[in-house]
């Protein structure tokens, strides 16, 4: 396997850690290919928008149920509110 292959644990949140659960998305979203990814300025662009969003609980979109921070690292998704 190459560095950019996603692999899934098929883990359930409820069957993690906080600490688990973060590194797990944190590892997602280091192994996006580079073509795919948000550059930086944009990705912390997104998220400046998003922490100022009333629709953000808890680190996810109330509107589509994302995690507002894997959202934002890929280049092609777009908010769903239309805010990014």
């Amino acid at each position: 396997m190459d560095g950019n292959t996603r692999i899934c644990k098929k883990c359930l949140l409820r069957e993690m850690d906080e600490a688990g659960f973060f590194q797990n998305m944190y590892d997602y979203i280091a192994r996006i290919p580079a073509d795919d990814k948000t550059p930086g300025e944009e990705y912390e662009r997104r998220l400046s928008i998003c922490k100022e969003c009333e629709k953000l609980l808890s680190g996810m979109c109330r509107m589509c149920g994302c995690y507002v921070e894997m959202r934002a690292a890929i280049a092609l998704r777009d908010c769903p509110g239309k805010k990014w």
